[in-house]
C-alpha cells in the first residue's frame, strides 16, 4: 500500500459527502486477470483526479464528481497489505424466499453531476483509459424523479444525515488510523414489481414504507407496524442511532418493464448497512421482515472500500504488483429481469441463514 510521504501531510477524502445531484452513473467493472491489467489499473488510479478535473472544467457549476471504490479481492491484488480493517466480500443473505445476492465487482465508479452529459463524458473517458484492462459487470444511469422520489412514489433519503453528521456517518476516523478519511460503500440494484405495488391501496403502501406518500410525514407509532421499512432500517448502538449516507437513484426502461432503485450506502463501517439488510431480509425479530421485499428484489450486491484522494494520488504505477491468478475472470453480470420473475439467483458463495417464514 502507498501512504502519504510526510507524516504531517493532510489526508483528503474523496467526494463521498457531496450535494445531491440530478444525474448519476454507477459503473462496476472486473479487472482482467493478468499482470498488465492490474498495472494499467494502478496507473489509471493515480491519474484519475486529473481526468475528473479535465471533464469538470467544462462546467464548474455542474458539480461533477467521481468516487472510486475497490472490492476485497481487487484490493489485495492491487495494493497488498495493510488492508482496510473491515473490507470483505459482500455477505449474501437468504431467508424465506428473500435473497440478497452477492455478485462480482472489483471497482465501483460513482459518477455524479447536475448534468447527465458530464457523467456520460467522464464514464466514456474512464473506459477509454482502462477498457482493455477491465470487463464491465454493470452500468446504471440514474436520475432524480420529481421531488427526490423513488419510482414507487415515495420520497427517498429523508433521514439522510447532513453536514458534520454526514461526515461522522460516512468517513472513517481514528478507529482505523491507516485508512482514516476513507469510507465503505455497499451497492445493490433493486427491481420493482410495479404492477403488484400499484395494485395496493395508498394506505397499504404507507404502512409498508412507514411514511405518508404525498407529504412524506412519518406515520405515528400507533399507525406504523414493526415491519415498516423505516423502522427496520433504524440502527442503534449504545443507545444512540447510527446512520449511513445514501445517494439512491431511480433507473429503468419502461419499454422493457424495468423499474428500479440503485441503492448506494456509504458508512464508516459496513456493519451498519449489513445490520440494516439483515433486519430487512431476515427480520427483527426473525420473520418480521421488510414487506417492501415482497415487491422488490436485488439482482446485485457488492461491498467496496473507498480510499482517500490522498491515497490515490500517492499510488506508484511502477510498484510491484502481486501475481494475478491465471484463471479467467469470474464475471456474472446479471441480465435485467422482469419484476415478476421468481427464481433462484444464488451465486453459491455462502449465506447468512435466516428463519423461514410463511
Amino acid at each position: 500500500m502507498d501512504t502519504p510521504r510526510e507524516l504531517n501531510e493532510v489526508v483528503l477524502p474523496q467526494t463521498v459527502v457531496a450535494p445531491l445531484t440530478r444525474a448519476a452513473i454507477f459503473l462496476v467493472v472486473c479487472i482482467n486477470q493478468d499482470p498488465d491489467s492490474y498495472a494499467a489499473v494502478r496507473s489509471f488510479s493515480a491519474d484519475l483526479a486529473g481526468l475528473i478535473r479535465a471533464v469538470e472544467f467544462r462546467d464548474i457549476e455542474a458539480g461533477l464528481s467521481c468516487v472510486v471504490g475497490f472490492g476485497s479481492d481487487a484490493w489485495d491484488k492491487l495494493f497488498g497489505s495493510p488492508r482496510p480493517a473491515e473490507l470483505h466480500p459482500f455477505q449474501e443473505i437468504r431467508s424465506g424466499n428473500r435473497h440478497a445476492v452477492s455478485t462480482p465487482g472489483d471497482i465501483l465508479f460513482h459518477i455524479r453531476a447536475r448534468r447527465m452529459d458530464l457523467c456520460f463524458e467522464l464514464a466514456t473517458q474512464i473506459m477509454d483509459s482502462i477498457g482493455d484492462a477491465v470487463t464491465v459487470a454493470d452500468e446504471v444511469h440514474g436520475f432524480r424523479y420529481f421531488d427526490d422520489r423513488d419510482v414507487i412514489g415515495f420520497v427517498d433519503g429523508t433521514e439522510n444525515p447532513r453536514g458534520d453528521a454526514a461526515r461522522e456517518a460516512a468517513i472513517i476516523g481514528d478507529e482505523d488510523q491507516a485508512f482514516a478519511g476513507g469510507s465503505y460503500v455497499i451497492v445493490q440494484k433493486y427491481l420493482h414489481d410495479m404492477k403488484a405495488w400499484n395494485a395496493l391501496s395508498i394506505e397499504a403502501q404507507e404502512r409498508i414504507i412507514g411514511r405518508r406518500k404525498l407529504s412524506d410525514v412519518e406515520l405515528s407509532d400507533s399507525e406504523k407496524p414493526s415491519s415498516a421499512h423505516n423502522t427496520l432500517t433504524v440502527i442503534e448502538e449504545n443507545g444512540k442511532e447510527v446512520k449511513i449516507l445514501r445517494d439512491n437513484m431511480p433507473f429503468g426502461r419502461p419499454g422493457h418493464g424495468e423499474f428500479g432503485t440503485y441503492f448506494i450506502g456509504y458508512s464508516r463501517t459496513p456493519r451498519i448497512t449489513e445490520t440494516m439488510l439483515q433486519n430487512m431480509f431476515i427480520g427483527r425479530p426473525p420473520g418480521n421482515y421488510d414487506r417492501l421485499l415482497d415487491f422488490s428484489h436485488p439482482i446485485s450486491g457488492i461491498l467496496f472500500f473507498v480510499p482517500t484522494a490522498t491515497f490515490l494520488d500517492n499510488i506508484s504505477p511502477d510498484a510491484i504488483i502481486p501475481d494475478a491468478p491465471e484463471s479467467e475472470p469470474t464475471l456474472a453480470s446479471p441480465e435485467p429481469e422482469q419484476p415478476s420473475a421468481a427464481h433462484d439467483r444464488s451465486l453459491k458463495i455462502g449465506s447468512l441463514k435466516g428463519e423461514k417464514d410463511e
